[in-house]
C-alpha cells in the first residue's frame, strides 16, 4: 500500500512540475499584447459613445486575458500524457455538449450556439469541443498509428468518428466551427501518418460537392460568397465590411499606418 501511495504521489507531482517553454510563452504573450492594443484602438470610439468610457471594452478584455494567462500557466504544468487516459471520454463529452446546446441553448440570430448560465454569463460549447477533439484525436491516432496509412482502417475510420460532431455543429448551425475542427483534425491525421492523397481524393469526390450544397442550402451563406466576389454591388449593405477591408489594406499597405489617437 505504501509503495502504491508513493507511486501515485510521484505521478501527481511529475505532471505538475514540467518546465515552461519560454519561447512559446513569449510568443503567446506578444500576440496577446498586440491583440489587446488592437482592441483598444478599434473599440475606444464606440465605447466612449456607448458608455462614456473609452476603456470599457478594453478593460473587460484585459480581465479575461489575465485570467487566461493564469489558467494557461496552471494547465501548462500538467504533463500532456495525463490527457491520454481520458481521450475516449473527450469524444463523448463533445457529443453531450453539442447535443445540450441544441436542447437548452438560446437562439440568437437564427442559431443556437450559446448556453446561458446567467444573463451575463454564457458558454459556447463549440470552443470547448475544439480542445476536446484535439485530445481525442491525439489519443486515438497514437493508439491506431500502425493502421493510419490504410484507407479504410486509417483514413475513413477516423473521418467517420468526426462525422457526428460535424452534424451536430451544422444543426446549430455553426459552419465556421465545423470548418475549423475539420481542418485541425485533418492536419493531425496527416501528421500522424494518414496519406495526403486520401484527403485529396475524398475531398474532390465528396468534400467539395458537400461544401457547395451547404453553401447553396442556406441563403445567407450564398449571399456571403456573392458579396465577397462583388462587394461593390451592395457597398452600403452586405459589402460594407469587405470594402472597408480593401480601404484599410489600400491605405496601410503591408505594415499599416500605425495606431492613431481618435
Amino acid at each position: 500500500m505504501a509503495v502504491k501511495k508513493r507511486k501515485k504521489e510521484k505521478s501527481f507531482s511529475s505532471f505538475l512540475n514540467n518546465p515552461i517553454d519560454f519561447t512559446l510563452l513569449i510568443t503567446i504573450l506578444l500576440l496577446l499584447c498586440i491583440g489587446l492594443v488592437m482592441v483598444l484602438s478599434a473599440s475606444s470610439p464606440s465605447a466612449l459613445a456607448e458608455s462614456g468610457n473609452s476603456y470599457s471594452y478594453f478593460s473587460k478584455q484585459l480581465i479575461f486575458a489575465i485570467l487566461g494567462i493564469i489558467a494557461m500557466l496552471f494547465i501548462s504544468k500538467i504533463d500532456y500524457r495525463f490527457y491520454q487516459k481520458f481521450y475516449k471520454h473527450a469524444w463523448w463529452i463533445a457529443l453531450i455538449l453539442l447535443a445540450l446546446v441544441l436542447i437548452v441553448g438560446r437562439t440568437v440570430n437564427g442559431a443556437k450556439r450559446w448556453i446561458y448560465v446567467t444573463e451575463t454569463l454564457s458558454v459556447q460549447p463549440s470552443e470547448i469541443v475544439k480542445l476536446l477533439m484535439i485530445i481525442f484525436y491525439a489519443g486515438i491516432l497514437m493508439k491506431n498509428r500502425d493502421e493510419l496509412s490504410k484507407y479504410g482502417k486509417g483514413f475513413l475510420k477516423h473521418i467517420c468518428l468526426l462525422a457526428p460532431i460535424i452534424v451536430l455543429l451544422l444543426l446549430e448551425p455553426h459552419f465556421s466551427a465545423s470548418v475549423v475542427i475539420i481542418g485541425i483534425c485533418s492536419v493531425m491525421m496527416i501528421m500522424a501518418g494518414c496519406k495526403f492523397w486520401h484527403f485529396l481524393a475524398t475531398g474532390v469526390v465528396g468534400g467539395i460537392p458537400a461544401l457547395i450544397f451547404l453553401i447553396i442550402k442556406e441563403p445567407y451563406r450564398l449571399q456571403r460568397v456573392i458579396t465577397f466576389l462583388d462587394p461593390w454591388k451592395d457597398a452600403t449593405g452586405d459589402g460594407w465590411q469587405v470594402i472597408q477591408s480593401l480601404y484599410a489594406i489600400g491605405s496601410g499597405g503591408l505594415f499599416g499606418v500605425g495606431l492613431r489617437r481618435k
